[in-house]
């Protein structure tokens, strides 16, 4: 088992979701509600590279880590859900995987 990979997915998981958490309850609201569009495009770039590190680390850890095929699509999963990265992170830790 990889801990690296496992830390290094923990991390990138929690920058991702945070990105995700802030574009849906800060930028977007603030586009809709003061038609102040500046902060989506900045925080929508951000959160798309993120997104993109966090499924390259996803497939690093798999590999790393020889997940079953179920745990990475319910990892990739996690990507498309808000709080789903934080709710990996938990899972991962229960199993005793990180």
């Amino acid at each position: 088992m990889s801990k690296l990979s496992l830390s290094l997915l923990k991390i990138i998981g929690y920058a991702e979701g945070i990105s995700f958490l802030v574009i849906l309850f800060i930028a977007m609201p603030i586009k809709y509600f003061t038609d102040f569009y500046n902060p989506v495009p900045i925080v929508g770039m951000l959160h798309g590279v993120l997104f993109v590190i966090f499924c390259v680390a996803i497939v690093f850890a798999a590999i790393m880590n020889r997940w079953s095929i179920l745990r990475v699509l319910g990892a990739f999963l996690s990507a498309f859900i808000p709080f789903g990265p934080f709710i990996l992170e938990s899972r991962l830790r229960k199993d005793k995987l990180a």
